[in-house]
C-alpha cells in the first residue's frame, strides 16, 4: 500500500493523514490501527482486500504522519469518534463503512458504533483484541460482586503495561530508547518473522501514552451501557498476551448481532496473517452486504449458550451404528450439529433423527472413507456448504481376525483402505482445513486396545490400529502449533455391531458365521456399552488428551506392554484379542 496520504481530513482539530486504495464504487471497508502502530499496520491486509473492495485507513491523532494534539485531554475517546467520524464522511462515498479496528483502533470504534449518532453511518465492525472498555468495566465489576476476583486479577496481570504507563515520564523514556526494536520484540513474544519499523515508530510509542493516560480510569472508574444495533465481528487471536476471553462473556448484551472468532495467533495477528485476518473481515462484509453468508461466520454467532458446543460442528465417520452413532448423539445432547457420514445410509439417516431429536441441525452425507477420491470430493464438499468442522471423528473401521499368514494381499488392501487410509484421508484433507482456518480445532481418531500389544488372533487388525495410533501421535505434534488437537482412543471389548461384519481369514463360510456368532456372544457378555466410549471422545476433546483407553482392559494392555513388554509378547500369544 502506499506509503503516501491519498488525503488529508480535518478531525476534531487535528490534520489525519488518510490512506485509500482498492475498487472505486465498491463498498468501503475503513481500518483504524492500535498501539503503538500507524495505518501500515493494517498493509497486508488491506491488500488482501483492495481488489473487491475499496479500502481506507488513517493515522490517528498524535500517529503517523497525522497531527499531534498538545493536551492529555484530546486524548479522550470523545476526539477520537469525532476523528473517525470525519474520515467516515470523506471515504465513504455516502454509503455505510465497514469498519475494521485493533487494540485501541477497536477500542475507539467501539465507541463510534455505540454512539447512536454514527448507526446509519456503519454498516458492520470488526473488532480486533480491542474490546469495549465500559463491557471490560461491567464484566470487571459483577464477577468482583460475585467473589471471582481471581478472573479480574488474571485479566490485570495480562495488562500489566496500563499500570506501568500511568507513572510520570518513565515510559516515554523506555519508548524513546526501545521504539526502533518494536519489530523485534514483536517478532521475538509472538514467533513471526521481523517487520519493517514504522519511520514514525517512536513518535507513535510516546504519544500513544496519551491514549491510557486520558481514557482508562475514567471509564473503569464510571462505565456505560454502551450498547448497538450493528452487527459486531469480535475475533480475539488464541495467542493474545494482552486479552484473555473472559470479557467478552457480557458481550451478546450490549450487541444485537455478535459473532466472536478465536484464530490462530498472537495479538499482532494482522501482521503475521493477513490473509487469514482478511478472510474473517470478507465474511462479515460479504453477509451484511446480502453476498454470501459463510457457515463458519454462522457458526460464530453470540448466543445465551445452554449447552457446551452449541454453535460447533462435529463430523463423525461411520456414525451409522455403534460408536460413532453413539458419538453422535453425545454432541448433538452438548448442542453441536452433527454431521454424519458413512456408507449405510439408512442407519445414517436413524442416527440423523435421533441427533436432531436432541433439537440440532444433523445431516447426512455417503462416503467410503477408502476411497480417496470421494473423500477428496466430500471434504470439498463439507468445507464449502458447512464450514470447516470444528471436531472430525474418524471412526469408520472393519474387524479382521485370523492367521497373518493366511490373510490375503486383498484381505490386507481392504482392512487398510477403511482402517488406516480412512483415518489417513480424514486428517489430511480436514486437518488442512483446520489449519487454513486458524481457528483451532480437534481430531479424534479411533484406534483400540489391539494397538497396543500384538496378537496372534486379530494380526492385521492390530496392525492397522498401531498405525492409526503412530499416526495421531505425529499429527499431534504437527498441527499443535495451530491449535489444533489430536486424540487416539483405544477402546477394548465394546458391545458393537462389528463383531457382526468381522471378517475371519482362512474360515469357510458357515465357520466365519459361527465365529462372528461366538465373538457377538462374548462381547455381548462383556457388555461395555458404545455410549462410554462416546463419552470418553467427548472428554478427549475437552481437555484434548492425546492418548485415551477406553474400559479396563485396554488400559491394562496399555500399561501391560509398556512396563512388561516381554510378558505382553507372551500374552500376546493366547488367543486373546481386543476390539474397537
Amino acid at each position: 500500500m502506499s506509503m503516501e496520504p491519498t488525503r488529508w481530513v480535518r478531525g476534531d482539530g487535528i490534520d489525519l493523514a488518510v490512506y485509500e486504495a482498492g475498487r472505486e464504487g465498491a463498498p468501503t471497508i475503513l481500518f483504524v490501527h492500535g498501539y503503538p502502530d500507524d495505518h501500515s499496520v493494517f498493509g497486508g491486509v488491506m491488500e488482501a482486500l483492495a481488489g473487491d473492495y475499496r479500502v481506507a485507513a488513517y493515522d490517528v491523532r498524535g500517529a503517523g504522519r497525522s497531527g499531534v494534539p498538545t493536551e492529555r485531554e484530546a486524548y479522550a475517546l470523545e476526539h477520537l469518534v469525532r476523528d473517525l467520524e470525519a474520515v467516515i464522511d470523506a471515504v465513504s462515498g455516502g454509503r455505510p463503512v465497514h469498519l475494521v479496528g485493533h487494540d485501541w483502533g477497536s477500542i475507539q470504534s467501539w465507541e463510534a458504533v455505540t454512539e447512536p449518532r454514527l448507526g446509519a453511518k456503519i454498516a458492520s465492525f470488526t473488532s480486533l483484541s480491542g474490546p469495549c472498555l465500559d463491557h471490560v468495566a461491567i464484566w470487571s465489576r459483577e464477577r468482583m460482586q460475585k467473589g471471582a476476583a481471581l478472573d479480574v486479577a488474571g485479566q490485570a496481570v495480562r495488562s500489566w503495561y496500563i499500570y506501568f504507563f500511568h507513572l510520570p515520564r518513565v515510559p516515554e523514556l523506555v519508548w524513546s530508547a526501545l521504539a526502533e526494536r518494536f519489530p523485534k520484540m514483536v517478532a521475538a513474544s509472538e514467533g513471526t518473522s521481523e517487520f519493517e519499523a514504522s519511520p514514525e515508530a517512536s513518535k507513535n510509542a510516546v504519544n500513544g501514552i496519551e491514549l491510557y493516560r486520558a481514557n482508562i480510569a475514567k471509564v473503569m472508574a464510571d462505565p456505560r451501557e454502551r450498547r448497538t444495533e450493528i452487527p459486531v465481528q469480535a475475533v480475539l487471536p488464541r495467542g493474545d498476551r494482552y486479552i484473555s476471553p473472559e470479557p467478552y462473556s457480557v458481550l451478546h448484551r450490549f450487541t444485537r448481532e455478535t459473532y466472536f472468532r478465536r484464530i490462530h495467533g498472537g495479538h499482532w495477528v494482522l501482521r503475521s496473517e493477513p490473509e487469514r485476518v482478511a478472510r474473517l473481515v470478507r465474511d462479515l462484509v460479504e453477509h451484511v452486504e446480502g453476498r454470501r453468508s459463510a457457515p463458519l461466520l454462522l457458526r460464530a454467532r453470540v448466543r445465551p449458550k445452554v449447552r457446551p458446543d452449541e454453535g460447533k460442528l462435529v463430523l463423525v465417520t461411520g456414525a451409522a451404528s455403534g460408536i460413532g452413532r453413539e458419538t453422535a448423539l453425545a454432541f448433538a445432547r452438548r448442542g453441536a450439529d452433527v454431521l454424519i457420514a458413512d456408507v449405510d445410509a439408512e442407519g445414517a439417516d436413524s442416527t440423523r433423527l435421533a441427533c436432531e431429536a436432541a433439537n440440532v441441525r444433523a445431516f447426512v452425507e455417503r462416503v467410503d472413507v477408502g476411497d480417496e477420491a470421494a473423500m477428496e470430493r466430500f471434504a470439498a464438499k463439507v468445507a464449502e456448504v458447512y464450514g470447516t468442522p470444528d471436531v472430525v471423528v474418524n471412526n469408520a473401521g472393519i474387524g479382521m481376525a485370523g492367521p497373518l499368514l493366511e490373510t490375503s494381499a486383498e484381505d490386507w488392501s481392504k482392512l487398510f483402505s477403511v482402517n488406516v487410509f480412512g483415518v489417513i484421508h480424514g486428517c489430511r484433507l480436514f486437518g488442512k482445513q483446520m489449519r487454513e482456518r486458524g481457528e483451532g480445532g480437534h481430531i479424534v481418531n479411533l484406534a483400540s486396545m489391539a494397538a497396543f500389544m500384538p496378537s496372534v488372533i486379530l494380526p492385521a487388525y492390530a496392525t492397522s490400529k498401531a498405525a492409526v495410533l503412530r499416526l495421531s501421535e505425529c499429527l499431534r505434534a504437527e498441527l499443535a502449533p495451530y491449535g489444533v488437537g489430536v486424540s487416539a482412543v483405544c477402546p477394548g471389548v465394546i458391545d458393537t455391531p462389528i463383531t457382526s461384519r468381522t471378517r475371519f481369514v482362512g474360515a469357510s463360510p458357515d465357520e466365519e458365521a459361527a465365529l462372528q456368532a461366538r465373538s457377538r456372544a462374548l462381547y455381548a457378555q462383556r457388555a461395555y456399552p458404545p455410549e462410554a466410549v462416546a463419552r470418553a471422545i467427548v472428554e478427549a476433546v475437552e481437555k484434548d488428551r492425546a492418548i485415551v483407553s477406553v474400559s479396563p482392559e485396554a488400559k491394562v494392555f496399555r500399561w501391560l506392554y509398556q512396563l512388561a513388554p516381554k510378558l505382553a509378547r507372551g500374552v500376546g500369544r493366547l488367543e486373546f484379542g481386543g476390539d474397537a
